[in-house]
């Protein structure tokens, strides 16, 4: 679908020639994320000021053209997946590092920045922004900020709603709206932040964040546990949990994780090992030896088959070695595989997998679990050739029991990945009617005329 004349004027008197992409040749990388779907905009739009948002976005109401935020594409939902023939909005050159702020243990970013950068920068003046997903190389900010995107360390420092003070966004209506304070209290009026955040650019577009910092830690240590089984490492989990002190990470690996990392490399692991715990703590110099004891011995419940604790950084390489070799191995044997990322309680961690390994079997579909334990975020990875058209009917089927699977078990549908287009129709079951009512109602304020990212994240 080409746009009008008219719009295509209108766009380039906005847009200067770098900031504008109209070829499809040139659209076309934007057309996709890190999901499996594809759709191509009739324009690219990369906008470097809020003005320039705003009279977009007005311009769009008026012609009822669709219009789809995003970053770097790392999501694998489907959430920036821009509507064919609509615009695609890609703030990447919106930048800028506008303040870091160590007495008040803040930074203002734009939403192009990425985590990476950020990381760096208030690494100097002794901080850490929590959020670390596994894309922190190249994610941004922005997108983050979108799907409430989280990682390893959310066990102990929160998600992105929990790590930032406010925003600066701008409704589908094109008005530029402020939220939240400088502050880490405030209680003044409804707390559009936290609503903002995970709604996957359906209510506004968000230039601006004012984010918490937290101070790096002295000291780091690293433990890796090993199981006969699942149970037991869930067991585990749950009294590593229950005690005073909270793990920055604490990542889960089944045994058939492990037995596809040994097809690919040797872990080191003995042929009995059935489930791994990688356990991280960040403490103070003075706390972290009487914390790496108390984990550990935690961490040792009857069953256990060892409990080993870095103490060099060789040793530290050496058990995520396991865990790094995951990924690749996955992508070698499917590299199209479908990833979900559930939740539920951590004591019903055996349960989910015990489920998992059961519909694995019903549908000879293998299935890898591994994840955040500590918080019991798990991505279940079902691992198919999506060309065949028998095998990928099996596994739609197959994610559908896992979804009511873990509904049964008192879950989430996602944890950090988000909504998008991939979970849509399987959000009705988590959420009720009334509920969802209210949740387009809103929708309806924001984007009177439902142009901002449609079809996605709502049923």
């Amino acid at each position: 679908m080409r746009l009008k004349t008219e719009h295509l004027d209108t766009l380039r008197a906005l847009f200067p020639a770098p900031d504008l992409l109209v070829h499809p040749a040139d659209t076309l990388a934007y057309s996709y994320d890190n999901s499996q779907l594809q759709s191509i905009p009739a324009a690219v739009v990369f906008p470097r000021n809020n003005e320039q948002i705003s009279q977009l976005l007005q311009h769009c109401n008026q012609w009822r053209l669709p219009l789809s935020c995003r970053g770097r594409g790392t999501g694998t939902t489907g959430a920036s997946i821009p509507t064919a023939g609509g615009i695609a909005l890609s703030l990447e050159r919106m930048d800028s590092i506008l303040e870091i702020d160590p007495e008040n243990r803040l930074a203002r970013v734009q939403p192009g920045v990425t985590n990476q950068q950020l990381q760096q920068a208030v690494a100097e003046h002794g901080f850490f922004w929590p959020p670390d997903p596994t894309s922190a190389a190249v994610c941004t900010i922005g997108g983050n900020l979108a799907c409430n995107a989280a990682g390893p360390r959310a066990v102990k420092y929160g998600t992105c709603r929990e790590n930032t003070l406010g925003l600066s966004a701008i409704t589908g209506s094109g008005t530029l709206i402020h939220t939240g304070v400088r502050t880490t209290k405030g209680v003044v009026g409804y707390d559009l932040t936290r609503l903002l955040i995970g709604s996957e650019g359906t209510l506004a577009v968000i230039t601006e964040a004012t984010l918490k910092l937290t101070p790096l830690p002295e000291a780091r240590r690293t433990l890796q546990a090993v199981y006969p089984d699942v149970a037991t490492a869930a067991t585990a989990v749950s009294a590593i949990m229950a005690q005073p002190v909270t793990p920055s990470a604490l990542e889960f690996m089944d045994g058939q994780a492990l037995h596809m990392v040994r097809n690919y490399s040797d872990p080191g692991l003995a042929d009995d090992a059935g489930a791994l715990l990688m356990i991280e703590l960040e403490e103070s110099a003075a706390a972290i030896d009487a914390a790496s004891k108390q984990i550990a011995a935690t961490a040792n419940i009857p069953g256990c088959l060892s409990v080993e604790i870095a103490s060099s950084r060789e040793q530290v390489q050496k058990l995520w070695r396991t865990r790094k070799a995951l990924s690749p191995a996955l992508r070698n044997i499917a590299p199209k595989k479908i990833n979900e990322d559930v939740v539920v309680p951590v004591s019903r961690i055996p349960d989910l997998i015990h489920g998992l390994t059961g519909l694995a079997q019903k549908h000879a579909i293998t299935i890898v679990n591994f994840g955040h334990a500590g918080n019991g975020n798990i991505h279940v990875n079902l691992l198919i050739n999506p060309d065949d058209p028998q095998q990928l009917a099996q596994a739609e089927i197959c994610l559908d029991e896992v979804f009511s699977l873990v509904l049964g078990l008192g879950g989430t549908l996602s944890g950090e990945h988000g909504i998008g287009l991939v979970k849509r129709e399987f959000v009705r079951r988590e959420i009720d009617d009334p509920t969802l009512a209210l949740m387009h109602q809103l929708k309806n304020l924001f984007d009177p005329n439902g142009i901002l990212n449609p079809g996605k994240t709502l049923p």
